[in-house]
């Protein structure tokens, strides 16, 4: 995957953002995340069952999981600083979530573990096809046997670049196609988010599930 030149450079980014803007500078950000909500509680998923939010940043998707029940909650993000406010946002209850502060190309996750793993924005960064590979090997593989894997990216009409950075758009049946070795699609939505600067972005959500375990899963 990425180099460690890459992932630094990654970091410093992403550092800076969360620590020179609010939450309502940021093109992004909504107070809650009704879409990836409405999909996760149709998933039924044990309130026990681990879940991880990747580039999960400072969203609001670990406030409203608590409120819901649920007890085995992980935030992974490269930015320590955004998960730092996250938790101090949470004020007592933070302590109840593991906070990871990682690049996803580099880190160390536990094998056939979450039930489900949930991304808003992060996948459609990867611009190189190598990253591509390393992730979905990554979700395949820390993922149980039938669990959920929950992506939101840019759709095919939405922006080019977010945070100055070109992104990667896609439509669902591209998504599930590059996942489709290990994942079964179970079902694909169309947001258009309202922007706190009064624009509209279009985002793509598909939801998959892990296929029974057939073997080791490599990029």
């Amino acid at each position: 995957m990425s180099s460690a030149l890459d992932m630094n450079s990654n970091h410093d980014h992403w550092q800076a953002v969360h620590q020179n803007k609010g939450e309502q500078q940021t093109s992004w950000f909504r107070p809650h995340l009704d879409e990836s909500l409405r999909l996760i509680d149709g998933c039924a998923i044990d309130k026990s069952s681990p879940i991880i939010d990747v580039g999960g940043g400072r969203s609001t998707l670990v406030d409203d999981l608590l409120d819901r029940g649920y007890t085995d909650l992980s935030v992974l993000d490269v930015s320590s600083a955004a998960l730092a406010q996250a938790k101090q946002r949470l004020g007592e209850r933070g302590n109840q979530v593991q906070w990871l502060a990682a690049d996803i190309a580099d880190a160390d996750l536990p094998a056939s573990h979450y039930g489900l793993w949930h991304d808003r924005a992060l996948f459609h960064f990867l611009t190189e096809p190598s990253d591509r590979r390393g992730y979905i090997a990554l979700a395949g593989r820390c993922l149980r046997p039938g669990g959920y894997l929950l992506l939101a990216t840019f759709a095919a009409d939405g922006p080019e670049k977010c945070s100055g950075l070109p992104i990667c758009r896609y439509r669902a049946d591209e998504l599930s196609e590059l996942f489709s070795e290990n994942f079964d699609r179970v079902s694909d939505s169309r947001e258009l988010h309202p922007t706190p600067f009064g624009t509209e972005q279009s985002f793509t959500y598909l939801l998959l599930r892990r296929k029974p375990e057939t073997g080791p899963v490599t990029p």
